[in-house]
């Protein structure tokens, strides 16, 4: 074996083997002094050292070392990356853990020890049975968050729902987002989010992360090890929406219990999506999202900066005046600005409101959505994108 990748490899062998128990494998660093140190054991010593009938002393040996250097040389050729716990570019945020995994599988164009260098890490997470208000929060605190003085890197989930909105949102504000995957680094979960990854992976400072090996099938436990790794990352973890149970608040517990600052969106009492926000604000665990905008300043990344923006009415004109008859253009100036004040607004209302006729409202609708002023999901609700807003 390489000498220069021992450490690593021994990282590598010792997170396969006991990925699910990080504890223990730091309870054997810190008594035999390395990770090499275990897989020097000899056979006598690892019978003193776990006893007779600890199954764990025969999964220690040769064949699991060669076995990491083999997955190491043919990951490292498809080009992933690592961090063990042992490099100096491992996030000092996760090392600070206790249950910090020993290492972290990487894609990504950049350098995985620049990825965490020093930038200031905000999760945001939430439930996948998103509304329109979750919907249009989350985008509206990435871009609070992309404003700020300090741009932060946004860690969530890959996940439907807040997770996804929040990683896609960073990502068309400049911000560089890492998603923390529940399976090997070779697989994306859930598979529809294949493309996004792709995208997200090739974008400088971002990157795909996981601890497990490739592989690993998505189940229950995969989604608990992938949360505590999301709370561990990040200074501060921002829950948009959630029942009562769910991964998003398991995230949330996390952070908190690691001693990171945890903040919550308000939302109506009767909406099951808000139950596990409100919960925390009434525990005291979060404080409150006042408003996105207020949100950088509460986290230490600085005051937002003001730029002066076209107005929604002002931005669909420029984009379709050179296209189309003025009054074709100001009724989707009129169409916008109604779906802006009445989020989630349907079809069938928007047709009452502006007493045009289906087929119109329709392609009206469609023009916007294109354009990416709106988002009309399979209710045909419309909501307003909030980054062209």
């Amino acid at each position: 074996m390489d000498k220069d990748l021992s450490p690593l490899v021994c990282a590598l062998a010792l997170n396969t083997l006991f990925g699910n128990e990080p504890k223990f494998s730091h309870h054997l660093i810190d008594t035999l002094g390395s990770a090499e140190a275990v897989f020097a054991l000899s056979a006598q010593e690892r019978l003193e050292l776990f006893g007779p009938y600890n199954p764990r002393a025969a999964q220690i040996g040769p064949a699991i070392l060669e076995d990491a250097q083999a997955e190491f040389e043919r990951l490292s050729g498809r080009g992933i990356q690592f961090l063990s716990i042992f490099d100096k570019g491992y996030p000092e945020a996760l090392r600070e853990c206790p249950d910090a995994p020993l290492l972290l599988y990487v894609r990504s164009t950049t350098p995985a020890a620049e990825i965490f260098d020093g930038r200031p890490a905000v999760a945001i997470v939430g439930t996948r049975d998103q509304s329109l208000y979750g919907r249009e929060c989350c985008q509206r605190i990435v871009r609070a968050l992309g404003e700020a003085p300090a741009r932060p890197l946004i860690v969530s989930g890959l996940a439907l729902g807040v997770d996804i909105t929040a990683q896609a949102a960073a990502l068309d504000c400049g911000l560089p987002t890492v998603g923390v995957s529940p399976v090997g680094v070779e697989d994306v979960y859930p598979r529809r989010h294949t493309a996004f990854v792709e995208r997200m992976a090739a974008t400088p400072g971002c990157a795909l992360v996981t601890d497990y090996p490739p592989g690993t099938a998505p189940v229950a436990y995969t989604f608990l090890r992938r949360n505590r790794i999301i709370a561990g990352l990040a200074g501060a973890t921002v829950l948009v929406e959630s029942r009562i149970k769910g991964g998003g608040m398991i995230t949330a517990r996390m952070a908190a219990d690691y001693g990171r600052d945890v903040f919550a969106v308000p939302g109506r009492i009767d909406d099951v999506r808000s139950q596990g926000c409100n919960q925390l604000l009434k525990e005291q665990v979060a404080a409150p999202v006042a408003t996105p905008e207020a949100l950088p300043v509460a986290l230490g990344l600085g005051r937002r900066r003001l730029t002066r923006q076209a107005g929604l009415a002002d931005a669909v004109r420029v984009r379709f005046s050179p296209a189309l008859p003025p009054e074709d253009v100001e009724t989707l100036v009129g169409i916008a600005s109604l779906i802006r004040e009445r989020r989630g607004i349907c079809f069938d209302e928007l047709c009452r409101e502006t007493r045009l006729d289906y087929a119109r409202t329709a392609r009206a609708a469609g023009l916007l959505e294109e354009e990416g002023f709106i988002h009309i999901d399979l209710l045909q609700r419309c909501s307003i994108n909030v980054k062209n807003c």
